[in-house]
């Protein structure tokens, strides 16, 4: 994609954050594109949905599987705001998506490089490349905004 798909999606996914910021989630927004067309998004549920497997990922991942009436989204990128765990890029692999393009690192939990990097383990059956660094500042202080808060109320709540 052009820089300036990759800026338009990342916002797009963006928004998707928001919400799950709006809601109390931790602010994490995805969208799934083919053909230049969102056919997929999802932000950060698990709070929500009582899911641990509720990530925006996955919601992507399953509204962009139930648009095309299909799990296998080949030719398909996935945009979002903060590089993909071990969890969400299983599903990516099996989901087959050709490309992941996200925002923010992750140096806790991230396995697209910070943490290691499943994108490159070529013992994997499928293989999608992944890209970070789009919108990464925008990205990365949505989440510390959000973390301060949590922090900040954590410490004026009575124990």
């Amino acid at each position: 994609m052009t820089d300036n798909a990759d800026q338009r999606f990342m916002g797009l996914a963006l928004e998707q954050a928001r919400l799950a910021d709006a809601a109390g989630e931790v602010p994490v927004g995805a969208v799934v594109v083919k053909n230049g067309v969102v056919i997929g998004s999802g932000f950060n549920q698990p709070i929500r949905l009582n899911d641990p497997s509720a990530h925006a990922e996955m919601m992507a991942l399953r509204a962009a599987a139930q648009h095309l009436g299909n799990y296998r989204l080949t030719g398909c990128t996935l945009y979002v705001t903060l590089e993909p765990c071990v969890m969400c890029s299983g599903a990516i692999f099996h989901s087959r998506i050709s490309e992941v393009v996200y925002g923010a690192a992750d140096p806790k939990t991230g396995v697209a490089q910070s943490v290691m990097n499943l994108f490159d383990e070529h013992r994997l059956n499928h293989h999608a490349s992944a890209r970070g660094g789009v919108m990464a500042d925008a990205c990365g202080s949505l989440l510390q905004a959000f973390f301060a808060r949590r922090r900040a109320h954590s410490k004026s709540s009575p124990a």
